[in-house]
């Protein structure tokens, strides 16, 4: 007996030093990886750690393009860290680690990574402070062959897709690592500084110059982030349900100035007509930017900016309804991967659909018949997977067209009562987050109580065009081509256009 006792102890304490050795081993600091697993970016976000907030402190001089100061990065480290990156282009002064001076270099092998050695390890699930002070101009700088920044006559435009903040703050850059943001920019009085969320002041602190400070405090991810600089002719207001609307136009649009305020000044009442179809509105506040520096639109959380473009040819509210759309699809809920672009551009491309019907413009329907009519079985458009485009297609016409017709599929094959749950349900329970497309399959399976996957399969992940149309085998043609056709087919091809890169 006495031997199986001595026995069974010096087995429990065998397996407790094991443990205590594993323990220890697992404990080792090492570097957080370089990347979240992202196959179409390898290098987008970082392991290791998880933003809550960044605080951006900068002055920008339009005249030299230099912008300098500090950005400070409130993180929880999840493992034990010897070592982090940050996603970042410009040139760095110093970091400091918890109020103590870190080492950093430039990763030679990986374009825009930032490679940061506290002054000691990190533990795991503490909070940090990472404080990044710089200087650099933007606009020469160059990641992966390609620059973000976009130099005005007057200013500058932090503003694109899937990458921009690095050139211009630190970060975790991908959008399963959501924060919250302080914005302050000073800049010379002749000009504006707008960002994201609220405008929460304006000082002049020396002469000449004048610091905007604006605040977003929802989750946000780091692309939706902007900052635009220039002479802008500012519209402050409030929305009927009292969030804050700020509005600003570039004078150089020139002949399109009144279109666009046409447009973009019908904001609240857009995503009024939005909140009826997706649930309540899911930020603090509301607005647009216009400018001709840029091809594209973006949908910056709060706050979307446009390209002049988009209004050369009269008012054009399909493009307003689209980047509003993303205000639930895409910024409340974020793709988990960038492979599920679909859950962002299908979903603000119907909404397009959405609003035509408002408008008295052709019903989802009408407009889904006629664009899967439009192209014969042989295009080219029908051989690009919504689902899973790649990196060359990511914003194809095929992720727009066919991710609307695929939900529009999605509403023939459920029911109107199960689809408006859907959208619904989907944006309450995954806001402040981000999710993938299975998720979303399963989760509309789940709300309608049908199997849905031959419909997803045929309509996102199948090359070819699919044998039934959007409106299921019920004899079903538009009569003609609905109004809002030509002005959402040209909002489309410009959006696909200006992001072929």
């Amino acid at each position: 007996m006495r031997l199986r006792t001595h026995a069974g102890l010096g087995a429990i304490a065998t397996g407790i030093a094991s443990v205590l050795l594993a323990s220890t081993a697992t404990a080792a600091p090492a570097p957080g990886s370089s990347g979240v697993g992202d196959p179409y970016y390898p290098y987008a976000g970082n392991g290791g750690y998880d933003v809550a907030h960044y605080d951006i402190r900068l002055t920008y001089q339009p005249a030299t393009d230099l912008l300098s100061g500090t950005t400070t990065i409130l993180a929880t480290t999840t493992q034990d860290l010897s070592s982090f990156d940050l996603d970042f282009g410009l040139h760095v002064n110093s970091i400091r680690v918890d109020n103590l001076p870190a080492a950093f270099h430039v990763d030679p092998k990986e374009s825009g990574e930032l490679v940061v050695t506290p002054a000691r390890p990190l533990e795991k699930g503490r909070m940090i402070t990472v404080v990044v002070n710089y200087a650099d101009t933007p606009s020469k700088v160059v990641i992966d062959g390609y620059t973000a920044w976009k130099k005005t006559a007057d200013g500058a435009l932090a503003v694109d897709e899937p990458q921009s903040s690095q050139w211009w703050f630190p970060a975790s850059d991908h959008p399963t690592d959501k924060a919250t943001y302080d914005v302050s920019v000073e800049v010379p009085d002749n000009v504006a500084a707008l960002s994201n969320g609220t405008l929460v002041r304006r000082t002049q602190q020396r002469a000449g110059w004048t610091r905007w400070y604006w605040r977003s405090t929802r989750p946000q991810a780091t692309y939706l982030a902007t900052l635009e600089v220039g002479k802008f002719e500012i519209n402050q207001s409030t929305t009927p349900d009292g969030k804050p609307f700020i509005t600003a136009y570039d004078p150089a649009i020139g002949d399109s100035l009144d279109a666009a305020k046409a447009s973009v000044e019908r904001t609240p009442e857009i995503d009024e007509f939005l909140a009826t179809q997706f649930g309540p509105y899911p930020f603090e506040a509301q607005g647009g930017v216009v400018s001709p520096g840029l091809s594209f639109a973006l949908e910056a959380q709060t706050r979307p900016v446009y390209s002049g473009k988009f209004f050369r040819a009269g008012s054009n509210t399909s493009v307003v309804a689209h980047e509003n759309a993303h205000q639930w699809f895409g910024d409340a809920v974020s793709l988990g991967r960038w492979s599920d672009i679909w859950l962002n551009e299908g979903f603000a491309s119907y909404a397009e659909y959405l609003w035509a019907e408002h408008e008295g413009e052709g019903t989802p329907a009408e407009l889904a018949q006629y664009v899967y009519d439009s192209y014969p079985a042989d295009n080219a458009f029908w051989q690009v997977l919504p689902g899973d485009p790649g990196v060359a297609h990511q914003f194809d016409d095929a992720v727009y067209d066919r991710g609307a017709m695929a939900l529009q599929a999605l509403r023939t094959t459920v029911g109107d009562a199960a689809f408006f749950t859907i959208l619904k349900t989907w944006v309450a329970e995954h806001k402040g987050g981000s999710a993938r497309i299975e998720q979303f399959i399963a989760f509309a399976e789940r709300i309608s109580g049908r199997s849905l996957h031959e419909l997803f399969t045929t309509w996102l992940f199948t090359k070819g065009k699919p044998a039934v149309g959007p409106n299921g085998t019920a004899p079903f043609r538009a009569q003609g081509q609905p109004k809002a056709y030509t002005k959402i087919k040209s909002t489309h091809e410009s959006l696909a256009q200006a992001r072929q890169y």
